[in-house]
């Protein structure tokens, strides 16, 4: 079954435990086989004593298994003392972030995506920041945004982060491209998915950073065509997270005012009851959608908990934001699954929802696992399901025009009138023609309408 896009994919989760092991090895990093860590300080030949080289580790099969449990939520059981939300952000501490090597992982996550008949994917990455941190922490945060923006542009070394980053996102893509053969004879099928970055924030720091690291995706998603928007991430119930939400949104939205066409998506609501005292349960995802301008919500979970739920999800339903959906990830990590998950409501309440992966690495899954579990969960019909794989496309941050006209609620069913009558076609004419032609999220949908002939004129 054609499945869209995927919009909710952290790229360092997206790939799978035995990647990192197997570029540790050629990279000739040692191994801390009690903490289950990569040890990148230390190299082969020279491990201290009890570290085996990583490249040896696939010899120790004990060991591969435990560092790839350790990696991931293979054969986690929740024991007291760490839960599947702890086991699940420790995993990235474990295994590292070496960007010497992103464009292997989009070779990885786009092949996959290839394989199951995806066509589009925003790969949340986070590019080097130092300049731009340190600009900020040296000038500090007082509470007006408009003087430390201003300061920061006026900085040498966050101008240059700028350039650095972008050079970053573009040089990911042309390895992964290299990787793939793509554009020669023997391309293979990780060419044919579209890769898109969101730029990530990480919230969990002081306000003069967050401000800093936010500016700088900014900037960089204004000039890079291949940087579709921006995110916040890290654990929503860490304590700086939860201390500043509120602070962060404000930061968002005096951004918002100076970048306005610039995209963004926000995990909110990624809670639980057990989690966080009552109140930190009351607001997150209103505040997104009111103060940080989010047009799509990550996550959502915990909506019910909001003040004022049903007004908050018919004031979602009638903006048209959509809420990345994550089962998998909601189950280890939050503990949430099945009726006690807001799948169906926000449904029901005509919220655009469409299913994601969110770290299919470390969750062990792909996209083609989430739709069988939400076929398998919830009573949905073909119909829904294609509905969703619709949205994936729809609410991409890719520019241009839709081929659906847009109602509330949001069905998908109707084309625009130049394209009535065509949908499904390998090729659009006359007006639709010049309509898909300007449009890359139009040129998407047109594929995926296509894709869905194929498949159904296939029982």
């Amino acid at each position: 079954m054609p499945k869209g896009g995927d919009l909710h994919n952290h790229l360092g989760g997206a790939v799978y435990a035995e990647t990192f092991i197997r570029e540790a090895g050629e990279d000739g990093i040692c191994v801390d086989a009690v903490r289950l860590k990569m040890d990148a300080e230390h190299h082969a030949p020279d491990c201290p004593a009890g570290e085996p080289a990583a490249r040896d580790v696939p010899s120790n099969q004990h060991l591969y298994d435990e560092l790839i449990d350790a990696f991931s939520m293979r054969t986690f059981v929740p024991v007291t003392g760490e839960s599947g939300h702890d086991h699940f952000f420790d995993a990235f501490g474990r295994f590292g972030d070496d960007k010497r090597f992103t464009g292997e992982w989009i070779d990885e996550v786009a092949s996959r995506a290839a394989a199951q008949n995806e066509q589009y994917l925003e790969l949340m990455q986070t590019p080097g920041f130092r300049p731009a941190a340190t600009a900020g922490l040296r000038i500090g945060w007082n509470g007006d945004a408009a003087r430390l923006k201003e300061a920061l542009l006026a900085d040498e070394g966050f101008r240059g982060n700028v350039g650095s980053a972008r050079e970053e996102y573009s040089e990911a893509l042309r390895k992964g491209n290299e990787i793939e053969h793509c554009g020669k004879a023997d391309a293979r099928t990780g060419c044919k998915v579209k890769v898109r970055f969101l730029f990530q924030v990480l919230r969990g720091f002081p306000p003069e950073q967050v401000f800093a690291q936010t500016l700088l995706g900014f900037e960089v998603a204004s000039a890079d065509p291949d940087v579709v928007g921006i995110n916040f991430v890290m654990p929503e119930d860490g304590y700086i997270s939860m201390r500043d939400y509120a602070l962060q949104m404000r930061m968002l939205d005096y951004l918002h005012g100076q970048y306005p066409k610039v995209h963004i998506t926000l995990h909110a609501g990624e809670l639980n009851a057990d989690m966080v005292p009552p109140d930190g349960l009351k607001f997150h995802i209103r505040m997104a959608v009111e103060e940080g301008h989010a047009e799509r919500i990550g996550h959502g979970v915990d909506v019910m908990y909001e003040d004022q739920p049903g007004e908050l999800m018919k004031e979602m339903a009638d903006r048209h934001i959509m809420v990345e959906v994550n089962l998998t990830s909601n189950d280890v990590i939050l503990n949430v699954k099945g009726n006690d998950h807001p799948f169906m409501l926000y449904r029901k309440a005509g919220v655009p929802v469409a299913l994601s992966t969110d770290d299919e690495g470390v969750s062990r899954i792909d996209l083609t696992h989430e739709y069988v579990r939400a076929a398998d969960t919830y009573p949905l019909s073909y119909h829904d399901l294609k509905l969703m794989v619709r949205t994936s496309i729809e609410h991409s941050f890719l520019p241009g025009d839709s081929l659906f006209e847009r109602v509330t609620p949001e069905k998908l069913e109707t084309p625009v009138a130049a394209c009535r009558r065509q949908l499904g076609a390998e090729t659009p004419a006359g007006v639709c023609a010049t309509l898909v032609q300007g449009s890359e999220k139009a040129q998407q949908e047109w594929e995926l309408e296509h894709r869905f002939h194929v498949f159904e004129a296939s029982f």
